[in-house]
C-alpha cells in the first residue's frame, strides 16, 4: 500500500540528490505503478479538489482531483513538475510563446494524454492545459520543483490565448463548479 510519509521522504531525498525532476520522477513512477495501493493510501477520489501533501520552498507535492469533464486554462508554473495518474485520464495539450506575435501570445506545441500508471515530467517553462476527458473523477500525484503557492505564474484567456497573472481563486471556482456538475449527475441515493 502506497505510504504517504514514504513517499514524502523519498522526494525529499531525491530532491536533495538531484535538484532536477529526475530522481523526483522515479519516485512518482514507483507509486503510480501500483495504482490500487495508491486509492488504498489517498482514498477514492470523492470530489475535484487540490489536496496539499507536502509543502516546502524546495517541493510542493499535491493530490490533485479533476472533476469529469473538468478543463483548466493555460498556465505554467516556473518549476519543474512531475505528474503521475493514478486513476483516470488527463488530456494536456502544450503550448508555446509567439515570439512574432502579439506579447503573451500562445499556439498550442504539442498533447499528451496521461492514463494509470503514466508518469510525465513537465520542463519549468511548459505552458499547459488540463482536460479530463472522462465521466468521472481523474486522481493525479504532482511533484512540483518548487514552491507551488508562492511562485507568481501566469495563464492564458481561453479564447483570446493572452496572457495574464494566474488568479488562484477563479481556479479553485472551477473546481467548486466541477463538484457541482458532478454532484448533479449523481443518482440520488
Amino acid at each position: 500500500m502506497f505510504d504517504l510519509d514514504r513517499f514524502i521522504e523519498d522526494c525529499r531525498t531525491a530532491v536533495r540528490a538531484d535538484p532536477t525532476h529526475k530522481a523526483a520522477r522515479e519516485v512518482v513512477a514507483r507509486a503510480v505503478s501500483d495504482p490500487a495501493g495508491v486509492l488504498a493510501g489517498l482514498g477514492e477520489p470523492r470530489r475535484a479538489e487540490v489536496q496539499k501533501l507536502y509543502h516546502a520552498p524546495d517541493l510542493t507535492i499535491l493530490n490533485v482531483v479533476w472533476g469529469p469533464y473538468m478543463t483548466v486554462r493555460p498556465h505554467n508554473h516556473l518549476m519543474w513538475a512531475v505528474i503521475g495518474i493514478y486513476t483516470g485520464r488527463e488530456n494536456n495539450i502544450f503550448w508555446r510563446r509567439i515570439p512574432e506575435g502579439p506579447a503573451g501570445g500562445i499556439e498550442a506545441a504539442g498533447a499528451k494524454s496521461l492514463g494509470e500508471r503514466d508518469v510525465e515530467p513537465l520542463g519549468h517553462d511548459i505552458i499547459h492545459t488540463v482536460t479530463n476527458p472522462l465521466p468521472r473523477l481523474t486522481g493525479a500525484i504532482h511533484v512540483y520543483g518548487g514552491d507551488f503557492f508562492a511562485t507568481p505564474r501566469s495563464e492564458w484567456n481561453a479564447e483570446t490565448l493572452r496572457e495574464a497573472p494566474f488568479d488562484v481563486e477563479t481556479t479553485m471556482r472551477m473546481f467548486e463548479e466541477a463538484n457541482a456538475a458532478y454532484e448533479a449527475r449523481m443518482p440520488a441515493s
